[in-house]
């Protein structure tokens, strides 16, 4: 329910009548080629900048030998619709719940979230298996999915629901995100500076059941079909390899 959108009120006449069940493009990560994904990087300078950081050191303890150690990641990163459908079939990630963090007001409602005055920024909640995939890893995905230089905003979506930002669980995490973001910012990836807020994970709240699996379960809805489908898209052809 993206109602405060004004943009979709003309969706209609650019993608056709929204009510009319329109075929889904999916991708089968497994059949993803190297080929493919180097094509969509090439074309992407700023997908080509970001992939490109060395990101070795950065972490302070990765634990990686460990057969299974359990850890949790907290991104705000615009439309939490968009980042919980590209994080879910990544390999390693045991679960991701779209949720509100950061506010200020008791289990809020997705409509006093989208009214901008809970303080809350719509988030996807990862548990991860760190001994298959890194923190790190984490970034660079949460990195490529979203314009970091757009101050409480994303594209059409407005509000301070839809800001940047990390929230870290731990000192490790706080200090890996604040070396990553330095870095991208000097090797000036994107043309302005990051703007991403890091702060501790506080205040959160799962998200109503009808926002889980939000793009799978509502394929035809103009949103997912403009925005969240060919972002994940996107998503899947560079990130094949770390598929599930």
């Amino acid at each position: 329910m993206r109602m405060y959108r004004p943009f979709l009120l003309i969706l209609p006449f650019l993608i056709g009548c929204a009510s009319k069940e329109l075929p889904v493009q999916t991708t089968d990560s497994k059949a993803t080629k190297t080929s493919d994904s180097t094509a969509v990087v090439d074309k992407d300078e700023k997908a080509q900048k970001l992939l490109g950081v060395e990101t070795k050191g950065f972490e302070l303890d990765s634990k990686l030998n460990k057969e299974i150690n359990m850890k949790e990641a907290t991104f705000g990163a615009g439309c939490f619709w968009c980042i919980e459908a590209s994080f879910l079939d990544v390999k390693g990630v045991i679960s991701v719940k779209p949720g509100y963090a950061g506010g200020h007001v008791k289990n809020p409602t997705y409509e006093q979230v989208c009214s901008g005055n809970t303080g809350h920024a719509e988030v996807a909640h990862i548990v991860y298996n760190e001994s298959q995939i890194s923190f790190v890893d984490l970034l660079e995905m949460f990195w490529f999915l979203h314009d970091p230089t757009q101050l409480n905003r994303q594209g059409n979506d407005i509000g301070t629901q839809y800001r940047s930002v990390i929230f870290y669980h731990d000192e490790e995490q706080k200090e890996i995100s604040e070396k990553y973001k330095a870095k991208l910012d000097a090797e000036k990836v994107w043309d302005k500076p990051i703007v991403t807020e890091i702060v501790a994970f506080n205040n959160y709240y799962e998200a109503e059941k009808y926002h889980h699996n939000y793009l799978e379960l509502n394929p035809s809805n103009a949103y997912c079909q403009a925005i969240v489908r060919p972002k994940v898209d996107k998503f899947r052809k560079v990130f094949g390899s770390k598929l599930k």
